[in-house]
C-alpha cells in the first residue's frame, strides 16, 4: 500500500512492481485485508540455483529503491561518474537553472535527461517538455524512452492535429501529456508560444540552445528572435526548473553567450565576466568541459581515443578545368563590374560568390545554380541583399532553419530570361550537364577513399554542402559499390523523416559497411555513432564550427569504435578551397589540437574575411596569382585573426573556471556503485537471463554481443511474455549486452521490457505453486549438500520495505521502497552466528557435492520455518540499519552536492527513511555439510 492512500481510497502495487502496475481500490466496494508472505513451504523446495534466481528476479523487478537517487532503479543507462555533475548542480539549487555545455559528443543528452529523471522521481519536478529541432524530436524520443524509462509524446506540426483530438474545451495537449518532445520552430510562433506557456510543465530541456539566444545586434532574423522570446517567457517563472544544453555556448558571440545567462538569471546578463566574483556567480549555473577534462572517467566508457584526420587533394580534370575557368572569369567580371545602384552590385557579389561555391561542389550543383534566380533580386536595400547572400551562400551555424539551407543558390542576377547574360550562363549550365564523371577528379578521388574505408571495415558519412550534389554523389557510390547499402539524407526531406531514413539504413546493412550521403541538416544534433566511424569532407565548409560539428556526429560518447577517421578533400587549382583551408579549417584544427576543443568566431566576422579574400582572389587576375594571395595584405584576415586569438585566450580561462573541478564525482560514483549493486549490476543481468532461460530448458546461443534465443524453445506463458515486449511472431529474440540496440533486440539491462518480463515470470513461478513445474525456474525454499561448508548454514532472502520521505520544494513527498537482504547465519535459530556480507556472497556460490534425501530436506526447512520467530528481532534491527543506511546515503549526495556547511538545510532538514515492520521472508535456504567430504570450509 502507497502513501498516497487514504482510508476509502487505496493505492497498491504488487510486489516489484512499477508505475504501470500501480492500482485503485475502494474498500467499500471491495473486500480488503492486510496481506503477509507466509513462510516458504517445506513441501516444495527447489535446487541451490533458486536462491540467486530468486534473488536477481527481486531485485531485477524493483522499481521503487531507496537509495539517495531515486530515478536509478529506472535507468537503462549506466552514467559515467562525470556524467552526475550536472545532477549534483542541479542539487544545490532550490529550482534549477544550468547551461550544459560540454564538448561535442561527452554526453550532453543523457546529462539532461539524468538531471530531469531525477527530478522527476524525487516530485521535485511535475512534467517535462523537452524543445528541440524537429529534426532531433525522434532522436529525444527514443533516448528518454530508452535510457530514462520516459514515455514521451511527440508535438510536431505533423503530430499536433492526432493529439488534439479528444482533448476536452479548455485542455491543452500539455495538460493531457505530463512529458513532451516540442519542435522549437513549431511552438515559436506567438499564438502557440501563449498556449505552451499557459499551460508548460514546470521542468523545459532546450536543446541546441544557441539556436534560440539572439545577440545584441539586431541580426537574428525573426525566427530566432521568437525562439528567444519564448526562452525569456518560460524563464520569467521563477519556479519553473530550466536547462538549456548545447556545445557553443559562446558560438562567437559575446552579447548571444550573455543573453543565454540572462536566461538562466537576468543578473548574469551584464556582469563583468573578467571578475573572479562574476564568474564564480557563473560557475553556478553553468559547466563547460572539454575531452581531456573527463579523460580519467572514460576506462570503460564507449568513446574513441583518437581522430584521424586526413587532407586528400585533387587537380581539375582538363575538361572540367576549362568550364571552371569561364566561370571563374564570369564571377570576376561581375564583381568588377561597378555599373548600377550599390544594391545591385551586392545583387551581382553575391550571385558571383554563389556560383563559385557551386561550380567548386558538383556539376549538378553549378548547372542548379547557373540556371536559377538569385535570391538576392528582390531585396531592396544593400544591407538586405548582404542579408540574404550571407544566409545563401554561408554557412552561418546559428541562422534559420529555413529547411532548404542545403539547396543550390542562384547566380543569375538579372529578371530578363532573354538577356545575352542569362543565355550564356545557360551555355555554362550546359557544359556542366555535358561533364562526364571521368571528368569530375573530386568525385573519383572521393571514390578512391571510399573504397579504402569500406576494405577497412569503415562505414562513413560524405557530407556535401547541396542537395544537388548530395544526390549526384549517391548516384554514382550506387554504381560504384553495387553490395554497399547506400541512402542520402538532405534537407529535401521533412525533418522527421531523417532519423528514420538513417534508421532504416542501418536496419537494411545489418551490420555491414554502409555509406551515408547527407548534406549539413545532419551535422548537428543528430548521433550517428550507432553505424558509421568515419566522416568524409566532399566540400568544404566555409565556417569551422560546421566542419567540427560534421566530424562530431561520430566522434562522441557511445562510439563503439577505438578510432574514428576525418577525410577532408580540396582541389589544388581551384583557389577557393586553398583559402577556406589556410584561413578557416587549419587554424581551427590547430586551436583543436593545442586547446583540446574547438573555439568558434562570430558568424559575420567569419564571413567578413572570407568575403575580403574572395574578392581579392577575384581581382587579382589570372588563375596563377588567385593561389599565392598573400593573405597578411588583406586587412580583415589579420584582424580576424586578432580576434580568434583572443576567443582562444577567453576560452582558456573560461573552461578552467567553468570544468566544475571542485564537485568530485568519485564521491557521488561511491553511492550509485552501492545502489547498483543493490539493484544488479550489468553482469548480474546477463547471468540471470541467462540461468533463468536455461532453466526453462531455451535453446541459446552466445554471440560476440550477448545471446540469441530460440523462441519455440521455451514455455508459451514466457514466450507470450516476450512476443508483446518485442516482435511479434519473431521465431529468434536477440539480446545484446548494451544500447545502442538493434532494432527488435533485448537489452541485457534490468529496465528492458524482455529482461523485466523475465524477472516477474521467474518471480510469480516461485510465488503461485499452481504454475506448472517447467515454468517455475525457482523455488522459495531448498536445502543444498555441500562441501563449501562445515556447519549446518541458513540463508534467507528478505524483502525491507521503507517510507522515504523527501523535502521538496513545493511539499514534502513519502514513497514506499524496496530492496532485498540476504542475511546467513550458522547454527541453530536459538543461537545463531551471522555472517558478513561477503561471507553470505561466498555462500551464494556454493554447489552441491551431493544429494539431499527429501525427507531430510523437508525436516529441515521445517524446523527452520518453525523458528523463524526467534530471528525476527534481529531481521527488524537489520530493516532498521538498512534504513539508516540509506538516509545516511542521501544526506551524503545532498552534502556533496551542497557543500559540507549545508547540513541541515534545504534538501536535508525534514528527510527520514522509516523501515515497515515486520520484514517479509521470501526465501529460506539450507546449506548442509557434506559429511562424506569431511565438510570442507
Amino acid at each position: 500500500m502507497l502513501p498516497d492512500s487514504t482510508d476509502d481510497f487505496l493505492v497498491l502495487r504488487p510486489l516489484a512492481g512499477g508505475d504501470a502496475d500501480i492500482a485503485g481500490v475502494l474498500p467499500h466496494v471491495e473486500d480488503v485485508e492486510s496481506a503477509t508472505f507466509a513462510p516458504p513451504g517445506a513441501d516444495d523446495l527447489g535446487d541451490h540455483r533458486s536462491a540467486g534466481l530468486l534473488r536477481d528476479a527481486l531485485r531485477i523487478g524493483f522499481r521503487s529503491t531507496g537509495g539517495p537517487f531515486r530515478s536509478l532503479a529506472r535507468l537503462a543507462v549506466d552514467p559515467r561518474p562525470y556524467q552526475y555533475v550536472p545532477l549534483l548542480m542541479a542539487l544545490r539549487q532550490e529550482t534549477t537553472r544550468l547551461l550544459i555545455a560540454d564538448d561535442v559528443g561527452i554526453g550532453k543528452t543523457i546529462e539532461a535527461g539524468l538531471v530531469a529523471a531525477e527530478l522527476l522521481a524525487q516530485g521535485q519536478a511535475n512534467g517535462l517538455a523537452v524543445v528541440c529541432p524537429p529534426s532531433l524530436a525522434e532522436q529525444w524520443q527514443s533516448e528518454l524512452r530508452e535510457k530514462f524509462a520516459l514515455e514521451a509524446e511527440l508535438v510536431l506540426a505533423s503530430t499536433v492535429s492526432r493529439l488534439q483530438r479528444g482533448l476536452t474545451a479548455d485542455e491543452s495537449i500539455f495538460d493531457r501529456h505530463r512529458i513532451t518532445i516540442v519542435s522549437a520552430d513549431y511552438i515559436k510562433s506567438d499564438n502557440r508560444r501563449h498556449e505552451f506557456l499557459r499551460t508548460a510543465p514546470d521542468l523545459v530541456i532546450v536543446d541546441e540552445a544557441h539556436t534560440c539566444v539572439v545577440d545584441d545586434s539586431g541580426k537574428g532574423g525573426r525566427g530566432r528572435t521568437q525562439r528567444y522570446r519564448l526562452l525569456l517567457d518560460l524563464a520569467h517563472d521563477e519556479s519553473r526548473h530550466l536547462v538549456l544544453v548545447t556545445a557553443t555556448p559562446h558560438s562567437g558571440s559575446e552579447g548571444a553567450f550573455r543573453n543565454m545567462l540572462g536566461v538562466l538569471d537576468p543578473a548574469l546578463r551584464d556582469l563583468d565576466l573578467r571578475t573572479d566574483e562574476a564568474r564564480r556567480r557563473v560557475a553556478r549555473h553553468l559547466i563547460q568541459r572539454r575531452r581531456a577534462d573527463v579523460r580519467r572517467f572514460m576506462e570503460d566508457t564507449r568513446f574513441p581515443s583518437d581522430r584521424k584526420s586526413t587532407e586528400v587533394a585533387y587537380t581539375l580534370a582538363p575538361a572540367y578545368r576549362s568550364v571552371f575557368d569561364d566561370v571563374v572569369a564570369y564571377a570576376r567580371g561581375q564583381v568588377a563590374d561597378r555599373s548600377g545602384t550599390a544594391t545591385e552590385q551586392r545583387v551581382r557579389w553575391w550571385s558571383a560568390l554563389a556560383l563559385l561555391r557551386a561550380a567548386a561542389s558538383s556539376p549538378r550543383a553549378a548547372a542548379a545554380t547557373l540556371t536559377t534566380r538569385s535570391e538576392t533580386l528582390s531585396s531592396p536595400d544593400r544591407a538586405a541583399a548582404d542579408a540574404v547572400g550571407r544566409a545563401t551562400v554561408f554557412d552561418q551555424t546559428e541562422d534559420e532553419s529555413t529547411g532548404a539551407e542545403d539547396a543550390s543558390p542562384g547566380a543569375v542576377p538579372v529578371l530578363d530570361d532573354g538577356s545575352p547574360e542569362v543565355r550564356h550562363l545557360a551555355d555554362l549550365a550546359d557544359r556542366f550537364r555535358a561533364l562526364a564523371s571521368g571528368d569530375d577528379a573530386k568525385l573519383t578521388t572521393l571514390t578512391k577513399r571510399v573504397r579504402a574505408l569500406l576494405k577497412d571495415g569503415v562505414s562513413p558519412i560524405v557530407f556535401c554542402r547541396f542537395i544537388a550534389t548530395a544526390q549526384y554523389v549517391r548516384e554514382h557510390l550506387a554504381e560504384e559499390f553495387k553490395k554497399v547499402q547506400i541512402d542520402v539524407v538532405t534537407g529535401a526531406l521533412a525533418p522527421d523523416d531523417r532519423a528514420t531514413r538513417v534508421g532504416a539504413l542501418l536496419d537494411a546493412a545489418a551490420g555491414e559497411p554502409r555509406i551515408l550521403v547527407a548534406t549539413d541538416c545532419l551535422s548537428e544534433g543528430v548521433n550517428l555513432q550507432d553505424g558509421f566511424q568515419a566522416v568524409v569532407h566532399y566540400d568544404l565548409a566555409w565556417n569551422p564550427t560546421r566542419h567540427e560539428q560534421r566530424e562530431g556526429r561520430v566522434d562522441r560518447f557511445g562510439q563503439v569504435a577505438d578510432v574514428v577517421y576525418a577525410v577532408t578533400l580540396y582541389g589544388e587549382d581551384t583557389g577557393i578551397d586553398g583559402i577556406v583551408l589556410d584561413v578557416l579549417l587549419r587554424k581551427h584544427a590547430q586551436i583543436r589540437k593545442d586547446l583540446g576543443i574547438s573555439v568558434p568566431v562570430p558568424n559575420d566576422t567569419n564571413d567578413r574575411v572570407v568575403e575580403a579574400l574572395l574578392n581579392g582572389m577575384l581581382m587579382r587576375g589570372r588563375q596563377q596569382e588567385q593561389l599565392e594571395l598573400d593573405l597578411n595584405l588583406v586587412p580583415e584576415a589579420k584582424a580576424f585573426e586578432d580576434e580568434w586569438n583572443s576567443a582562444v585566450e577567453q576560452e582558456k580561462v573560461s573552461r578552467s573556471r567553468y570544468a566544475q573541478a571542485a564537485i568530485r564525482p568519485d564521491e557521488v560514483a561511491a553511492e550509485v556503485g552501492e545502489a547498483r549493486a543493490r539493484l544488479g549490476s550489468p553482469a548480474d543481468v546477463a547471468q540471470f537471463v541467462r540461468d533463468a532461460l536455461s532453466e526453462v530448458g531455451a535453446a541459446t546461443a552466445t554471440t560476440s554481443d550477448g545471446l540469441t534465443l530460440e523462441m519455440h524453445s521455451i514455455p508459451g506463458t514466457l514466450r507470450d511474455v516476450l512476443a508483446r515486449t518485442g516482435t511479434p511472431g519473431a521465431a529468434t529474440l536477440r539480446w545484446v549486452d548494451d544500447l545502442p540496440a538493434p532494432r527488435g533486440a533485448a537489452v541485457l539491462h534490468r529496465t528492458d521490457e524482455r529482461v523485466a518480463a523475465l524477472a516477474r515470470f521467474v518471480l510469480d513461478g516461485a510465488l503461485d505453486r499452481r504454475v506448472p513445474d517447467r515454468e517455475r525456474p525457482a523455488r522459495r525454499a531448498g536445502v543444498i549438500t555441500t562441501s563449501n561448508v562445515a556447519a549446518v548454514t541458513v540463508l534467507l532472502l528478505v524483502r525491507v520495505r521503507v517510507h522515504v520521505t523527501l523535502p521538496g520544494r513545493h511539499e514534502t513527498r513519502t514513497e514506499v521502497a524496496e530492496e532485498t537482504r540476504l542475511l546467513a547465519f550458522r547454527g541453530t535459530p536459538a543461537k545463531p552466528e551471522w555472517l558478513s556480507d561477503g561471507e553470505v556472497e561466498a555462500l551464494l556460490a556454493a554447489t552441491p557435492s551431493a544429494n539431499t534425501p527429501a525427507d531430510q530436506a523437508r525436516g529441515l526447512v521445517e524446523n527452520v520455518v518453525k523458528a523463524l520467530p526467534q530471528i525476527a528481532a534481529h531481521l527488524d534491527d537489520d530493516a532498521r540499519v538498512t534504513a539508516e543506511q540509506m538516509r545516511e546515503a542521501h544526506a551524503r549526495v545532498r552534502q556533496t552536492a551542497r557543500g559540507r556547511d549545508a547540513v541541515g538545510s534545504f534538501g536535508v532538514r525534514g528527510l527520514t527513511v522509516e523501515p515497515q515492520l515486520p520484514v517479509d521472508v521470501l526465501g529460506l535456504f539450507v546449506y548442509r555439510p557434506d559429511m562424506s567430504r569431511g565438510g570442507a570450509a
